[in-house]
């Protein structure tokens, strides 16, 4: 136990570092508006119909696509997902 609370910690200092721009981050996923354009067009999906399958409003689908809006949490993990195996995540959505 006392292991896993010294690798959470030093984990926490890392990101504390990353924050103050001492570390650079060790990986970094980011989803730009025209890749979220695209993610959207490789479904087939209308922007309504795509918000509603990702369960965001339209506002917030179209703010991402037009670059005025980054999505950040859930919705960058769910698009990540979809872009790289679309068919599955998309079968499992429309359950």
């Amino acid at each position: 136990m006392s292991k896993f609370f010294d690798e959470l910690m030093e984990s926490v200092q890392q990101m504390d570092e990353i924050v103050r721009g001492e570390r650079q981050p060790s990986r970094e996923f980011t989803v730009d508006a025209m890749q979220i354009k695209e993610i959207r067009k490789a479904t087939g999906l209308s922007q309504a119909k795509f918000a509603a399958m990702i369960d965001v409003q339209l506002g917030t689908l179209r703010n991402w696509e037009q670059g005025r809006r980054e999505p950040t949490g859930p919705a960058k993990a769910l698009l990540r997902a979809i872009h790289n195996d679309p068919v599955h995540v998309l079968n499992a959505l429309a359950v």
